[in-house]
């Protein structure tokens, strides 16, 4: 049994810190190095990591800790739903456009759609996204009820950069206009080049089950354009949400919205 938690424990710690090497796996796990080797020969054998392009000697996880995830989470079917309304967000934005899952206290991005533009932000799909400081997290925040916003701020809120909401009171007052009107927004808050706007997709049983964002680096996103994708990735969530059977994200907090040109 011993043997299987560290094999499971090892998966997380490359998924966390890859690429990585046996010496500083062994030293992450405290463990001898010689037992970690034989772990990741056995995960390697077992198709769950591989070796790193140009750098055999660390590793790096495979696709299939993705699948597993999306089985888990009921992703495959989300991502079916998903990907249509995000080729559509897209073609009216020209910008990459991200869809991410809540994971207990965080959210993880599962699929993604890239811009033609030359300057784009690029994140690798599993990218775990902080709830705080992007907006995928915070329209999944405002998105849950009062008690769940009021636990998450009580657990402390890290700084990832200057414009990061590190005060509760202003974080809470932040999720009350993100329900006012539909959308999220983030302004550098995670990465200082990158800039989103994001709304929740709710299930049906009324819970986010994922959120739909477009990310724009934060030179090329201006107060106009912010307000514009807000509205374009609102409507999108809204769509997406009549598709898995839940009920609009947007709606849920506010009256009728104005359309969109």
């Amino acid at each position: 049994m011993q043997n299987v938690r560290n094999a499971l424990r090892a998966l997380e710690e490359v998924a966390e810190r890859q690429p990585i090497g046996v010496a500083d796996l062994a030293r992450a796990m405290g463990l001898p190095k010689s037992s970690v080797q034989r772990t990741l020969v056995t995960l390697h054998e077992a198709g769950w990591i591989r070796p790193a392009e140009g750098r055999p000697t660390r590793w790096r996880v495979t696709a299939k800790a993705l699948q597993v995830g999306r089985h888990a989470t009921g992703e495959l079917r989300l991502r079916d739903a998903a990907v249509p309304v995000m080729e559509e967000l897209r073609a009216r934005t020209d910008e990459t456009v991200h869809l991410a899952v809540p994971e207990g206290e965080r959210v993880v991005l599962v699929e993604r759609l890239e811009t033609t533009q030359p300057v784009r932000i690029i994140l690798p799909l599993g990218q775990i996204l902080p709830v705080h400081a992007s907006a995928n997290g915070k329209a999944v925040l405002a998105a849950r009820s009062d008690a769940e916003v009021a636990a998450y701020l009580a657990d402390g809120l890290a700084r990832f950069t200057e414009t990061t909401a590190t005060d509760p009171a202003a974080l809470r007052a932040e999720v009350d206009e993100i329900r006012a009107r539909g959308w999220a927004t983030n302004r550098g808050e995670w990465r200082a080049d990158v800039s989103a706007v994001a709304a929740a997709v709710l299930g049906e049983s009324g819970r986010p089950v994922a959120s739909v964002s477009v990310n724009v680096p934060t030179s090329r996103m201006t107060d106009p354009l912010r307000e514009r994708f807000g509205e374009l990735v609102a409507e999108a969530a809204e769509r997406l949400s009549e598709r898995l059977g839940g009920a609009s994200g947007c709606q849920a907090w506010r009256g009728p919205r104005r359309p969109t040109p």
